[in-house]
């Protein structure tokens, strides 16, 4: 799908569906560059636990995530033992998966050895591809791959290094999350190159008027 009109006009990702909050996170956070280390780690362990599921699921759980794992500060999730795994697993209004429970107090302690021996977990994630978004021209959906060999060499340091859930998949996820690669389709009004490439029926009438005056 190469064009996705909703309600209001704007064209989008074909992914993209009428709910108001998968519009809001798509308009607003899809894509973004992140380089907080706090914001990265907490988007890391959500796409850890979106593994097998669809996002839509884990955005509209994402607030009852925040009070779970203490608003997803490290420093305090590492410290969780048996008492606190236990009140997760029984804890509804978050996914109850065991492995991934504890996968993100590894994970938590693996971003606490990362910021404290070096080089910290925004710079370790973003020094991939030197500091700068990667901006792909997709056309389609289908164009757009599950992962990639930077995902992969990604996938792979993180996993050295103590992470948990992070497959080569899970972790492209993740980074056109936190803008590390840009995916909007070219036809979508968040890509950068947008304005650039508009067809002829997104143009205002009265900017086709002043062309025809000028001509």
């Amino acid at each position: 799908m190469s064009e996705n009109l909703l309600s209001d006009g704007l064209p989008r990702c074909g992914w993209v569906n009428q709910d108001p909050l998968y519009i809001s996170y798509h308009d607003n956070e899809w894509g973004v560059p992140e380089y907080d280390d706090r914001a990265l780690f907490e988007k890391l362990v959500l796409d850890g636990f979106q593994a097998g599921l669809s996002w839509i699921t884990i955005l509209r759980k994402r607030e009852n995530f925040r009070r779970a794992f203490d608003g997803f500060d490290p420093h305090t999730i590492a410290r969780y033992r048996s008492k606190k795994l236990a009140a997760l697993m029984n804890d509804a209004g978050i996914v109850r998966n065991r492995l991934k429970i504890e996968g993100a107090v590894h994970s938590a302690r693996a971003w606490l050895t990362v910021m404290e021996e070096g080089p910290g977990f925004s710079n370790l994630l973003w020094n991939f591809v030197d500091g700068t978004p990667r901006v792909n021209r997709l056309r389609i959906t289908a164009q757009v791959p599950a992962e990639t060999e930077l995902s992969r060499s990604m996938s792979k340091e993180l996993a050295r290094r103590g992470f948990k859930f992070v497959g080569p998949t899970i972790v492209y996820a993740f980074m056109q999350a936190v803008g590390i690669v840009n995916d909007h389709l070219l036809s979508c009004h968040r890509h950068p190159g947008f304005r650039v490439q508009q067809s002829p029926r997104a143009r205002s009438p009265s900017s086709d008027r002043n062309r025809q005056r000028s001509d």
